[in-house]
């Protein structure tokens, strides 16, 4: 059976890293905050940038990159591969063998962003013999509420189960989402201890709008749908065409930064500390690597310049504007 993916967290306290973890499943909060857990545990033993590759499934051969790993380190005790979008990998099964005898400094990380098939297949079959095949189940039901008065009493704060579930049918079941609103609740209670039902009330009263936090997510996907559905709601509700245009500006040019960055190597880490971000919005960035080429970048960017001369020289409705903005934006 495939383990579940928080046994990694003990995991990594226990022992010593595996050679292999295949990290599947559609609960992307659990699979991010594990690859982290394991990027931070392989650290000691990289002395070499070089010793540190990330890859997409789209853009490779599983047979180079398993013979890359099967290669010596550059100078470090280890190397670690990421594969992440192992969904689109097309020659999949060269993973089986390897997995029989894997490298033994060289620790390689799959991430496959989907459920697995009741009846398991090769490479699958093989990882499940070796244990290596970890499943993240999104959370849902008790459990969920259980993870959310967890996470707020590990931040010195309490929520009971009747408001946690207040909170998921306002927010959602995306923990990521969760947690974010959780935040704010957590700045605004200041010192005070407990999240009562008003407080989630006056949280439910700010989210009555979408957020550019929203628009981003969306726009990162190049999904045009939700996209001018948030982008029209934003400016029914007074925010300015300028002021989103702006955030884009800053947001693609730290986009681009990253990308430079990845050429270069630099680790998530340090490129978070160069750019003064956290790590996770740099990995968020580093992300829309799927969506985004360079020369799709060049294009937002001229797009966002002509937007805004457009907004300064003409008398052109916001939606309007708005609408061309985002067709231009995702032109293929």
């Amino acid at each position: 059976m495939p383990i579940p993916i928080l046994a990694i967290k003990d995991e990594l306290k226990k022992s010593e890293l595996k050679p292999i973890y295949f990290l599947c499943g559609e609960d992307s909060y659990s699979i991010n905050l594990v690859l982290n857990l394991i990027i931070e545990k392989t650290e000691k033993y990289l002395s070499s940038e070089f010793d540190k590759e990330s890859f997409h499934g789209k853009d490779v051969s599983l047979q180079n990159i398993l013979a890359n790993a099967s290669t010596f380190p550059f100078g470090s005790q280890k190397k670690l591969i990421i594969l992440k979008e192992f969904e689109d990998v097309k020659d999949k099964e060269e993973l089986k063998n390897y997995a029989v005898s894997p490298s033994e400094f060289t620790i390689f990380v799959a991430i496959y962003n989907e459920n697995l098939p009741k009846k398991l297949t090769e490479p699958l079959k093989t990882l499940d013999k070796k244990n290596y095949l970890y499943e993240a189940k999104t959370l849902k039901g008790k459990s969920l509420l259980a993870w959310l008065t967890s996470f707020t009493s590990s931040n010195n704060k309490t929520l009971n189960t009747l408001n946690a579930q207040m909170l998921v049918d306002l927010v959602g079941e995306n923990r990521e989402m969760l947690e974010g609103q959780l935040e704010k609740i957590f700045t605004y209670l200041d010192e005070r201890i407990e999240i009562t039902l008003d407080d989630i009330k006056k949280l439910a009263a700010s989210l009555k709008e979408y957020s550019i936090f929203d628009l981003q997510d969306v726009v990162a996907k190049k999904n045009s749908g939700e996209t001018l559905k948030i982008v029209y709601n934003m400016l029914d509700n007074g925010k300015e065409l300028i002021e989103i245009l702006n955030y884009f500006t800053r947001y693609f040019m730290t986009v681009s930064r990253v990308f430079e960055l990845e050429k270069d190597k630099v680790s998530q880490t340090e490129g978070a500390k160069i750019l003064g971000i956290h790590p996770f919005y740099y990995l968020k960035c580093k992300e829309l690597k799927r969506y985004y080429s360079e020369s799709d970048l060049l294009n937002v960017s001229r797009t966002l310049l002509n937007t805004d001369i457009a907004i300064k020289t003409t008398n052109t409705d916001k939606k309007t504007l708005a609408t061309i903005l985002f067709a231009e934006m995702f032109k293929p």
